[in-house]
Parts: C-alpha cells; structure tokens; sequence
C-alpha cells in the first residue's frame, strides 16, 4: 500500500488488545524484511511496516548518509518527523491505540526509530534497536523527557559497522533522559544472535530477563 505517504504494510493483531510493532527496516530492506522478526518477537501483535524513501544507489534507506557511519543529521531531523507524522495518520487510519506502539528496528531502522524516540517523545511506548547508532551525531539532543518509555538495545561487541560505542552512547542519551533501557551485547557482529532476538521477545512480554 502506498497510501499515507509511505509505500507500507499493515497486519491487523490476531490477538485481543495486542499492541503494534512498528518495523523499520535495514538499509537495503523493504517493508516485507522484518515481518517474520516482528512475529517471532510479539505473536499475534499487528504490524506496520512501511518502506524508507531515500535510495542509495538502489538501497532503501531512511535518511542519507555522507559516508559509511556518516550522517546528514539534518536529513535525519527532517526525515524523523514526516516518518512520526506518518506513524500518527497510519494509527488512526488502521484504528490501533497510539500508547501501545513499539517500534523495532534493525541498524538503519533502528537509527531512525531512536530519532523517533529523541525527536518526538511519547510517540513511542517502546522501542526494540538492533544494531544502533546514536542517530544526532555531534550535535546533542534536546532535554526531552522519556520517563516510562522502555527500550531493548542489542549490539554485537565486534560489529564492524557499528561500533560497540555507538551504542553505548544511545543508551547513556535516552538514559539520560528518562528511558527505561537494557543493553544487552552479544560477542557477534552486525546481524543480532538468536540470543539477543529470544531476549527482546521475553523482555518485551514483561519483565526483562537477567543479565
């Protein structure tokens, strides 16, 4: 579907007041790529899955980029919010409750989904991040308030592509603004474990399990 402004997906929830995943893809991805993770992750939950619009050099993407781990911050400001403002109309449209929106994404995905969480606060309840970056760079996030908000980073202790660091430095920003968050790390690389994705599915059903 093409409507709303983004080409999406939408599955209904099987479930009686299930919540909705919000699936925000890799770069190179669509909005087919994280329906079967979404499904492992919170079964019976309905889905909205929408494509990025940036193409680079064929791959979908959700903001650009200057280079490999660069990024145009001011596109990702920009392209935050008409995503925040898609995921408000699609709620709407599809009739799901906006307070139970969790989104899960994966690196690029999960770069944009922290923009979300930054950028527009109490959009999401929460957030599963796979592979994230600190999404604002250099430049330092506004002071805003994400009490109740939970998040589940994984990161991979030897991702080439996105640094352990990075990671760290999104968990200390949302921590720092009131975010419930547990990073869990896997001895990997870019590509979550099996471990990791079992325990994004426990801690998103309750409560989260030890570390």
């Amino acid at each position: 579907m093409s409507a709303l402004g983004f080409v999406h997906l939408f599955e209904p929830a099987t479930r009686p007041d299930a919540d909705t995943l919000l699936l925000l893809h890799g770069t190179g991805g669509d909005e087919h790529d994280l329906l079967g993770l979404g499904r492992t992750l919170a079964p019976g939950a309905a889905l909205l899955s929408p494509r990025g619009k940036v193409d680079e050099n064929g791959a979908g993407r959700w903001f650009r980029r200057v280079r490999e781990g660069v990024f145009d911050v001011d596109d990702v400001i920009r392209r935050a919010h008409e995503l925040g403002d898609f995921v408000e109309e699609a709620a709407g449209a599809y009739g799901v409750d906006p307070s139970g929106l969790t989104a899960v994404g994966f690196s690029n995905g999960a770069n944009i989904a922290a923009a979300l969480l930054l950028l527009r606060p109490g959009l999401l309840r929460a957030a599963v991040l796979l592979a994230p970056a600190a999404p604002l760079q250099g430049r330092r996030p506004e002071p805003v308030d994400l009490t109740g908000t939970r998040v589940f980073v994984g990161a991979g202790t030897s991702d080439p592509i996105t640094p352990l660091d990075q990671a760290e430095l999104l968990v200390e920003q949302l921590r720092e603004r009131g975010a419930d968050v547990w990073l869990r790390t896997h001895a990997g690389g870019h590509a979550p474990s099996p471990e990791v994705v079992a325990d994004a599915r426990t801690w998103l059903a309750g409560p989260r399990p030890a570390s």
